[in-house]
């Protein structure tokens, strides 16, 4: 069985995107690295979410409770053209990393569900990723289970956020 390690934004896309991989002969492990999201709380709430997930479907996960806003301030801010992408760059650098250092066969991130990021843009950073570390991206397009990981969010009583954490679009929100 192969060893993907999935970058995980949330638990909801999680759910979805786990869904999407339950057919395949992975032993899927859950990693949480999002510099990105904001406030604290917020911060704390995906996480808190992402233990529940792992729990209830016996999943394992590796988290990095670090709160960290300079580390996503250094890459992102001052950007607006390439923000998206160098966030998805920074956290998906580390994701390959991890995947690495510890022996996974691949690296995946919860990103490529949502249909409101920049699928093409995850998709060259990972594979960009991929290749500065030597671990392989594990690419899907996950969109078509987005509808489920509202469903499945909702069923088991997930936290659902309504931005992609980033302080920068926190007021684009969306339902």
């Amino acid at each position: 069985m192969k060893q993907l390690l999935l970058h995980v934004c949330c638990a909801p896309c999680l759910s979805g995107t786990h869904k999407a991989l339950e057919a395949e002969d992975l032993d899927i492990t859950g990693f949480f690295y999002n510099p990105n999201i904001h406030p604290e709380e917020e911060h704390k709430k995906r996480i808190g979410a992402l233990i529940s997930y792992s729990s209830q479907k016996d999943m394992k996960a590796l988290i990095i409770e670090n709160f960290n806003m300079e580390i996503f301030k250094k890459e992102v801010v001052g950007r607006p053209d390439d923000r998206c992408v160098n966030c998805y760059k920074l956290r998906l650098k580390r994701t390959a990393y991890c995947a690495k250092k510890n022996g996974f066969d691949s690296f995946s991130t919860t990103l490529l569900l949502s249909p409101y990021q920049k699928h093409e843009l995850i998709k060259q950073a990972g594979e960009e990723m991929a290749g500065e570390h030597g671990v392989r991206f594990y690419y899907k397009d996950f969109r078509p289970f987005y509808k489920d990981s509202i469903a499945i969010s909702k069923m088991l009583g997930l936290y659902r956020q309504k931005y992609c954490g980033c302080y920068l679009s926190r007021g684009a929100s969306r339902e």
